[in-house]
């Protein structure tokens, strides 16, 4: 192999992509490269330039003078936008909305992904999105389309929530609307729509605890490390 293994995590939001992402990171020494958090970053540059999400030629604009750039820590990635860590700004709800909003556009996904594959381009890592195994990396080593039902997704989010800042009170109906709409986006977006990869492993976690769907996708990435030498 002349590269180290690419491994491809897409699926619905709440799916479980991004602790998927983590754990495979952190157990094979690989690059977690987060798709979703370049497009928080470029979301919040969209903010704080007051420019409206749906101008796609306007956000073009704001692309050419863009740089994201991510960076792997021991407790996650890192986020730097136009040379300013970003980490926990991108993870508040404006960012979160405005993220699936500039992801409509082709010219901003083309972008993106220019991009992410100049960040992947010597392989070894792990990256999570929508579109990773069917456009980013059409060559990755191993697809996985982690899916779950809409009702465990939205049950998810909202203890990952309520988790995240107990002293706020959080509306399950609410979160099960926003994960509703989030699909109904990705599904039918004319650019790169979710789907699963032709050649991707699908896994449904509705029924399955977190140690099985990690267990799972352990079997299929260990040998692909060991072959490469990843510790």
């Amino acid at each position: 192999m002349s590269r180290g293994p690419i491994i491809a995590i897409d699926g619905p939001a709440g799916a479980g992509k991004s602790t998927v992402a983590r754990h495979l990171a952190q157990r094979f020494g690989l690059l977690n490269l987060e798709s979703g958090a370049m497009y928080r970053a470029f979301a919040l540059k969209a903010i704080l330039n007051d420019q409206d999400f749906d101008d796609s030629a306007a956000l073009e604009h704001l692309a050419r003078d863009t740089t994201i750039w991510l960076e792997p820590a021991r407790t996650g990635n890192r986020v730097s936008l136009d040379g300013t860590d970003v980490t926990e700004r991108i993870r508040d709800s404006d960012v979160t909305q405005g993220a699936s909003r500039v992801s409509v556009h082709p010219a901003i996904r083309a972008w993106m992904v220019d991009l992410q594959r100049a960040m992947g381009s010597r392989g070894s890592l792990v990256m999570e999105g929508r579109d990773i195994g069917t456009v980013v990396f059409p060559d990755a080593d191993v697809k996985v389309f982690l899916d779950a039902s809409p009702e465990a997704r939205s049950q998810r989010r909202y203890e990952q929530a309520a988790a995240a800042t107990p002293a706020v009170a959080f509306d399950h109906e609410a979160v099960s609307r926003e994960l509703r709409e989030r699909d109904e986006r990705d599904r039918n977006r004319p650019s790169s729509p979710l789907r699963p990869a032709a050649d991707a492993i699908v896994i449904d976690s509705t029924a399955m605890s977190l140690d099985e769907v990690l267990s799972r996708i352990e079997e299929l990435v260990r040998p692909l490390c060991a072959e490469a030498q990843v510790p």
